[in-house]
């Protein structure tokens, strides 16, 4: 019988640090089994989920940019995640071997801020695409508000803010940034590859948190301002290997060694 395997997929897919994460868990747990990074463009979509289906080695993948939302119309959606969600980050092989997605993103995103006071708090999100999705629908459930969102299309944004009962208002990409608690870029602006983003953070309260989701860079230009006015950050690998902890155990059925987290950081960012 092949190897058991599973995947990221993603176009582009080289800066992705999920095979890392992966690997480094599965060495940990010595489980017999392959993690890689494929190439897929939007185009090809169609024909990965053709060819991984008929792969009883393929356990599933992780679905990064631009993907999260055209993935949907490949897989079985048996939790709603296009109504609730919206988008998805894993697809994986269930028992009865049917290709399911679902979405980890919220729970990955959520987890470094738990213990933040966020109910009735004023939020600021970038970006309105598949991550900044899940991480509205997370927000929605622990009762923030109001929520201002930074992007290119306001009618996107505002049907976001209506999609999750949120209340809120949307602003221009350039516009500054509001007083808020929490500031969080969920755009792929600060990724290697795309322009920066260097908002002034001034009207940012002394207790505010900066929540930047980008991975690659690690250092953004947004966490760079933030840590020059001494301001709480989170940095992307929070999200990142969150995110991936609940996928690695619906892939592989077990949970990823926790004790070993600061080893895992610290390959991540050598």
């Amino acid at each position: 019988m092949n190897r058991p395997y599973a995947e990221v997929i993603g176009d582009p897919i080289a800066h992705s640090k999920s095979p890392l994460i992966h690997g480094f868990w599965l060495k940990a747990l010595g489980i017999d089994a392959d993690y890689r990074a494929t190439h897929v463009t939007p185009e090809g979509l169609p024909a990965y989920f053709a060819d991984r289906r008929a792969d009883p080695a393929w356990r599933g993948c992780n679905i990064t940019v631009p993907h999260k939302l055209l993935a949907l119309d490949h897989i079985e959606d048996r939790g709603d995640v296009r109504h609730t969600i919206g988008a998805i980050n894993l697809a994986f092989r269930a028992e009865d071997g049917a290709v399911i997605g679902t979405n980890t993103d919220g729970a990955g995103f959520y987890a470094p801020i738990a213990d933040l006071p966020l109910a009735a708090a004023p939020v600021t999100v970038v970006g309105a695409g598949g991550a900044a999705r899940a991480i509205l629908f997370a927000l929605s459930r622990v009762g923030v508000g109001p929520v201002t969102i930074l992007n290119r299309s306001p009618l996107k944004g505002a049907g976001l803010l209506s999609t999750f009962g949120l209340k809120g208002r949307v602003l221009p990409l350039d516009a500054p940034i509001p007083p808020c608690a929490l500031l969080v870029n969920a755009s792929t602006l600060g990724m290697a590859g795309q322009p920066p983003f260097v908002p002034d953070l001034s009207a940012l309260p002394d207790d505010a948190v900066v929540y930047d989701i980008v991975y690659a860079p690690l250092e953004t230009p947004l966490l760079a301002a933030a840590r020059a006015r001494d301001l709480d950050t989170v940095d992307g690998l929070e999200m990142l290997v969150g995110q991936a902890a609940v996928a690695f155990e619906i892939l592989f059925g077990r949970a990823p060694p926790h004790e070993r987290d600061e080893e895992l950081r610290g390959l991540l960012t050598a």
